[in-house]
């Protein structure tokens, strides 16, 4: 057999190598442009105040059967962004998972309060209709969470249910905060700060109303014991494997509080402080699906610096593996030392993605509660 030359077999072996060079560069600008356009955190809305709108907060998701998803919020009208301001309740629609979204409102709800509809909560029953929570505002002594029912898929609504009806008062109902346990039971923390005739509390009293019919009655539970001077509010809710519900309280001190209930929310232990640093500002926390992960996203802010204590700055993130007793893979997603990021709904999409939406106005512009982002994350981002 005629060998090779020294000179051709020089040349087939830098064609080899200049070959197997060029496809991993090109695997790699694959990967680098893959990991760029499906990790990062993208803002695919911003709902901005404008003529007649100087505010829009406090919404929710659910996504319809068809596939599409349904942001409904709280649109203020008006000249004032206060939290007693006209509001009605309004909705945008994806059809793409979330990353783009429909340019006009659709109104889901005129104004039937003395003062606003406001803070929306969106539930997909176990028996498939939608309930639709919210709150009447009609005074600084009238303000109870209200619900609808859906059985078409947010076309049209029932004559609301009145959620609370053994006591009176000024309510609070978080945005994104109703549940349903495994078994049916349907959960709506509250904050209670200021009954009819009585003086406004800064430190509220906490309660949790449950339900066993989806949503037609509602029972109270005991308040959640609170014998310290610790100020607390907004409280939300979750259902731990054994059964037990964990709430998480915005709260003075320097972290969210915790109480936990042994009986599905029916009474409640003594609180006691968290691991979560965080500022007087509300958490969220979700189960991831498919896991027994939980997701928390919150102000991971523990005043240790002077320019940012006390403010909702920055948004942050986090895993769970262990329920809330260690917090790992923390990152921020929005960290403007100007920025005011509360008010968080999460929506898990696909197996892929998921949706944030949160209030993100500015302090100096006094605009924190303006404006609403809705964000777009990946669970590899999340994870990484």
């Amino acid at each position: 057999m005629k060998k090779q030359s020294i000179k051709t077999r020089h040349y087939k072996t830098t064609c080899f190598w200049a070959f197997f060079l060029s496809i991993f560069v090109m695997a790699c600008n694959a990967n680098k442009s893959t990991n760029a356009s499906t990790i990062d955190p993208e803002i695919v809305l911003t709902l901005a105040p404008g003529k007649d709108n100087p505010r829009n907060s406090e919404g929710d998701f659910v996504t319809l059967k068809d596939g599409q998803i349904m942001f409904i919020y709280s649109r203020y009208t008006g000249t004032s962004s206060s939290d007693h301001a006209p509001a009605y309740l309004a909705a945008r629609y994806s059809n793409d998972n979330g990353q783009t979204w429909t340019l006009e409102d659709k109104v889901i709800l005129s104004n039937e309060g003395g003062m606003n509809i406001m803070s929306v909560s969106l539930l997909r029953l176990k028996n498939g209709n939608i309930a639709l929570f919210y709150l009447k505002k009609n005074s600084i002594e009238d303000c109870i969470p209200m619900m609808r029912i859906s059985k078409d898929e947010g076309n049209s609504w029932s004559e609301p249910i009145v959620c609370i009806t053994d006591k009176s008062g000024y309510f609070v109902l978080n945005n994104a905060r109703v549940i349903q346990l495994e078994d049916g039971r349907l959960l709506m923390p509250v904050a209670l700060h200021k009954t009819s005739n009585g003086e406004w509390k800064e430190q509220a009293d906490l309660y949790c109303y449950y339900s066993e019919d989806n949503g037609n009655t509602w029972k109270s539970s005991t308040s959640v014991p609170n014998l310290t001077n610790i100020i607390t509010q907004e409280p939300g809710v979750i259902e731990l494997r054994d059964g037990r519900i964990m709430m998480y309280i915005r709260a003075s001190g320097g972290h969210q509080q915790l109480s936990f209930s042994t009986d599905k929310g029916a009474s409640w232990s003594h609180i006691e402080s968290s691991n979560i640093a965080s500022p007087i500002s509300p958490a969220t926390i979700e189960k991831i699906p498919g896991s027994d992960d939980w997701l928390l996203v919150w102000n991971n802010n523990d005043g240790s610096d002077a320019k940012t204590k006390g403010q909702r700055t920055p948004l942050t993130m986090a895993i769970s593996k262990d329920e809330g007793k260690t917090w790992k893979k923390i990152k921020n997603i929005q960290e403007d030392p100007d920025g005011w990021y509360c008010y968080i709904a999460i929506r898990f999409i696909d197996n892929d993605n998921l949706l944030l939406g949160y209030c993100a106005g500015s302090q100096s512009n006094n605009t924190g509660l303006s404006f609403t982002n809705i964000t777009r994350l990946n669970k590899q981002w999340i994870y990484k």
